[in-house]
């Protein structure tokens, strides 16, 4: 077992499980989250920090998950304040590939290390420690993070200097966002044909256009609950900092549009598969 001192700081949706697997592993760990009450279920066997500089002096890496570039930005610049020789940070938000490489070269000139680790996978996957983790950054600290991240994910891809991951989960996103539109829209055009919706979904899941995608949202879909895995809102953030980073094609422009209005329209804290209730207003 490693004798390293872990800290994880972000404990929404996505990080309190992620967090538990590693609490799991009988890691070292200390968590912190700004809304105290989500610490709670870590008391017995972690170290609840009551703030952020308690958690980072007392640990030697670092995991960061939080919900946009402001919230990073707002997190590191109190972390900037310390000193950071020798820690290794490793984000797995998702936000911009140009503000991550401004902080993993702040953090450089304080001595320490960053890794962008964004993940493919939703809460299923971060409580089953399947998920699959897109990495940035040197790769002396990926070999010094893997003990760690091999608790949360089932394959590690390493693809190059700071930045490299977050490209990539944009990408990925950036497709998942035109599945899921597109298969909102194919549910509502076969009901409006007279085909009962559990069976488009049994076809479209059983043929070559069914997917992981497809199929982690056909029980929402089937039953209409539209409790958030992973809110429509984030998906508009990622369609976003997608385009920021490049991406203009010919469906970018119709992704923006739809997810745009139906976060208007107050869907935004609905799953990204509830965008079907903005589509047949």
């Amino acid at each position: 077992m490693s004798s390293e001192k872990i800290g994880f700081i972000g404990l929404g949706n996505m990080g309190h499980p992620m967090a538990k697997n590693l609490e799991k592993a009988g890691f070292d760990l200390s968590v912190f989250n700004r809304t105290i009450e989500k610490a709670e279920d870590f008391k017995d066997k972690s170290n609840i920090a009551e703030s952020i500089i308690e958690l980072v002096e007392n640990s030697d890496i670092i995991f960061t998950i939080l919900t946009n570039d402001k919230a990073v930005k707002a997190v590191y610049e109190e972390i900037l304040s310390l000193d950071i020789t020798g820690k290794l940070f490793i984000d797995m938000s998702t936000i911009s590939p140009e503000v991550s490489s401004e902080i993993a070269k702040a953090l450089k000139i304080k001595e320490a290390s960053l890794l962008d680790a964004p993940v493919a996978g939703s809460t299923k996957p971060a409580t089953d420690g399947t998920l699959i983790i897109m990495v940035g950054g040197d790769e002396k600290d990926v070999k010094r993070a893997e003990p760690y991240l091999n608790k949360l994910g089932k394959s590690i891809k390493y693809l190059g200097e700071n930045g490299k991951g977050l490209a990539a989960k944009l990408s990925v996103n950036y497709f998942i966002a035109n599945i899921y539109q597109g298969l909102a829209e194919t549910v509502l055009f076969s009901e409006s044909q007279g085909i009962n919706r559990s069976d488009m979904l049994d076809i479209i899941n059983e043929s070559a256009s069914g997917s992981g995608a497809t199929k982690v949202k056909t029980p929402l879909l089937t039953e209409e609950n539209y409790a958030p895995t992973f809110a429509l809102d984030l998906m508009l953030k990622d369609i976003l900092l997608a385009k920021d980073a490049g991406a203009d094609f010919p469906l970018t422009k119709t992704l923006i549009e739809t997810y745009q209005s139906a976060n208007d329209e107050g869907f935004g804290k609905d799953d990204v598969i509830g965008i079907i209730n903005y589509l047949k207003k």
